[in-house]
């Protein structure tokens, strides 16, 4: 086996079989991202400046007044809310995080509540819940809202679940009182349209993790309203070292690199064939069932597993190996074993079933898997 960076790092090669994941690297690059990368490695570029044509060139893929590029969609939670604490107020600029005494409160439904809201936290935002386990009523919203409130906070995978209510209503009631609504949609790009669709139904600000869409890792951006956008230019990492004041944004700094990555991988998934990208995973999951197709105790079902992870019948891009009761060994140990070997194999287990996921697998490398499965199942 050729050894690559990782060996000499001493760090085990992984051969991702779990999908698009912050822990095993993210996305991989396109050969043409990669090269052109490696262009702006050759030179320097004024930040500021590439920051504000790259946000042009957004903002005119998605239809919105205005975007800015940012190192991931959690920086741009802190960035985002950032802004709407201090919308382009100096003195407000300089106190982050520290914001006693200013109106710092977001207002969150109960349903809504996530792992992630707590990035809204970093600039010195409050979360306010509201509604129950059983849901939230629109009137509760509009009874939360006060002299303190600087933003209304909606994960887009959960608009509508938990009986909350839905994008276009909160949206509606943020605009009644001057409040701006902030839309997490991290992995939420398919069908492309889908990204143009947040701030038509009425968000402010709406953002996106590059990942999701072939960018890296540490790549992200924050679209809408120009003049919110202006506000999370005035306090992210740029002019901090030249500028006049403090900048809160300092710690989510980025690379030249990363913002050529992102808008060209984003120009890249809007010009893209999905349709032959999704035939492409269907006969990588055929492959592995030709290849598993004796695997005693198992059952074999092509699938598809989603970001927010639940598994749906179409489009393919996963096989589910569900293992019987009388199983020599379970998907829990099968997955154990593929952990320890190396190269180490990552998948999914969802309860006595194995989920091998190809997005994320080069083209062969499912042959490898699969012999790796079977000599698991044997061990």
């Amino acid at each position: 086996m050729t050894r690559t960076i990782f060996d000499h790092l001493g760090v085990p090669p992984v051969i991702n079989a779990s999908g698009i994941y912050t822990d095993l690297g993210g996305s991989r690059l396109s050969p043409s991202i990669w090269a052109a990368m490696a262009e702006a490695n050759d030179s320097f570029i004024d930040m500021v400046e590439l920051l504000n044509r790259t946000g042009e060139t957004i903002a005119g893929m998605l239809g919105v007044e205005a975007a800015r590029i940012t190192p991931g969609a959690s920086a741009a939670i802190a960035l985002g809310i950032g802004a709407c604490l201090t919308r382009d107020d100096r003195e407000k600029m300089e106190r982050l995080p520290e914001t006693s005494g200013m109106p710092n409160e977001v207002i969150l439904q109960r349903g809504h509540r996530y792992k992630y809201d707590r990035c809204a936290l970093l600039p010195g935002a409050r979360t306010v819940e509201v509604g129950s386990e059983a849901g939230t009523r629109r009137e509760e919203i509009e009874q939360a809202i006060g002299p303190n409130t600087v933003a209304l906070y909606l994960p887009a995978h959960l608009d509508g679940h938990n009986g909350t209510v839905p994008l276009r209503d909160v949206a509606a009631i943020g605009r009644g009182h001057g409040i701006p609504t902030f839309v997490d949609a991290a992995y939420m790009n398919y069908p492309v349209e889908i990204m143009v669709s947040f701030n038509a139904q009425g968000a402010d600000l709406v953002c996106f993790s590059a990942k999701y869409f072939g960018g890296p890792n540490g790549g992200g951006l924050i679209c809408g309203r120009e003049d919110l956008i202006a506000a999370v230019a005035a306090i992210d990492f740029t002019r901090h070292e030249s500028g006049p004041y403090r900048r809160f944004g300092r710690a989510f700094k980025m690379d030249r690199q990363v913002v050529v990555a992102t808008v060209l991988a984003l120009q890249e998934w809007f010009a893209m064939d999905h349709e032959a990208r999704w035939q492409g995973y269907r006969r990588q999951v055929e492959n592995l069932c030709r290849g598993l197709a004796e695997l005693p105790g198992a059952t074999l079902t092509p699938m598809c597993f989603t970001m927010d992870e639940p598994l749906i019948p179409d489009p393919v891009n996963c096989l589910v190996v569900d293992f019987a009761a009388t199983a020599a060994r379970s998907a829990e140990q099968v997955s154990g074993t593929l952990v320890c070997g190396n190269p180490s194999i990552r998948c999914i287990v969802e309860g006595s079933a194995l989920v091998i996921v190809v997005e994320t697998v080069r083209d062969g490398d499912e042959s490898v898997i699969a012999e790796r499965v079977r000599q698991a199942v044997a061990a």
